[in-house]
C-alpha cells in the first residue's frame, strides 16, 4: 500500500497532464476543422476518470472547459456550451474513476461514463434551451445527434491508451487498482 501523499502526488500531476491535454486537444481538432464534432476535450478528461482519483477526475472533468472557454473562447460560456461540457466532463470523469476501481476493467466503466456524461449534459442542454427560449426537444436532440461522432472516438481510443499504459507498468498502474491483468 503506497502512501497517502504519493497517491495525492500522483492524482495531482496526471490530471494537470489530463488538464493541458483537454485545453490543447481541441485547438488541434479545430486546426483541421473537426473540433466540436469530435468532442476532443472530453477525451483527456474522461481518460483523466481511468487513471486519477475520483475527486481529481470530477475536479478536472469540472474545470478544464470552463478554463478553456476563458483561454481561447471555445467552449462558449455563452450559450452556455462550456457550462454543459463541465458538466459532462465532471459526470463522465466521475464514473469513470468510480467503476473503473470497482469493476477492474475497461469497457463496463466506459460505457457507463458515456450514457451518464451524455445524460446529464442532455438535461442540462434541455433546460437551457427551455431558459433561453428555444424548443428544448429539438436542441436536445441535435445535441445527442452531434455527440455521436465524439462517442465513436471516445470508444476506439480510450480502450487503447488505458491498455497501453498499464501494459507499461509504469507509476500509472502499480498501485494496486489496476493491473495490465485486469483491465479487460
Amino acid at each position: 500500500m503506497e502512501p497517502m501523499k504519493a497517491r495525492t502526488l500522483r492524482g495531482m500531476i496526471t490530471s494537470a497532464a489530463m488538464a493541458a491535454l483537454g485545453l490543447t486537444l481541441p485547438i488541434a481538432f479545430h486546426a483541421v476543422g473537426l473540433g466540436s464534432k469530435f468532442a476532443p476535450m472530453l477525451l483527456p478528461l474522461m481518460l483523466n476518470g481511468f487513471l486519477s482519483p475520483i475527486p481529481w477526475a470530477v475536479l478536472t472533468g469540472a474545470v478544464v472547459p470552463l478554463i478553456s472557454a476563458l483561454l481561447t473562447g471555445m467552449p462558449p460560456l455563452y450559450p452556455p456550451v462550456a457550462l454543459l461540457l463541465g458538466l459532462e466532463g465532471a459526470v463522465s470523469a466521475g464514473v469513470a474513476a468510480a467503476l473503473c476501481r470497482v469493476t477492474r476493467r475497461i469497457w463496463p466503466p466506459l460505457i457507463a461514463s458515456i450514457v451518464c456524461g451524455r445524460a446529464a449534459s442532455l438535461a442540462l442542454t434541455w433546460f437551457a434551451a427551455r431558459w433561453l427560449g428555444l424548443p428544448p426537444t429539438m436542441v436536445s436532440l441535435v445535441a445527442l445527434a452531434q455527440g455521436l461522432p465524439g462517442i465513436a472516438l471516445q470508444l476506439a481510443v480510450i480502450p487503447l491508451v488505458v491498455r497501453a499504459l498499464a501494459k507499461r507498468r509504469g507509476i500509472l498502474f502499480n498501485h494496486g487498482h489496476e493491473s495490465e491483468a485486469t483491465l479487460l
